[in-house]
């Protein structure tokens, strides 16, 4: 057996889950056929498989950061409803 009823318990006590011991047994065999089967994919030579992260070559779509001139204050807050000449205003949220 690759697990054990105690190391279920350990889990279940982490996860707050209050298991019967009818719940705790069938939940030892599942996990334990899991880990069974998860154990034969170590028989595999994967020594010339290159690891990967996603199935498809993926690369980076952010530009890079440059500097750049921002908007002026005045004129990002020209078309506003309410401001105060340095800021917008809004109305209080608490």
């Amino acid at each position: 057996m690759k697990i054990t009823e105690e190391q279920i318990q350990y889990v279940a006590k982490l996860a707050r889950l209050d298991l019967a011991p009818q719940e705790l047994a069938a939940m030892t065999g599942q996990l334990d056929r899991i880990l069974s089967y998860v154990e034969t994919l170590n028989e595999l030579d994967t020594s010339g498989v290159a690891p990967t992260s996603h199935a498809l070559a993926v690369t980076n779509a952010f530009r890079d950061d440059e500097v750049k001139p921002s908007l002026a204050r005045e004129k990002s807050l020209a078309n506003a409803p309410l401001q105060n000449g340095e800021a917008f205003v809004v109305p209080r949220v608490i």
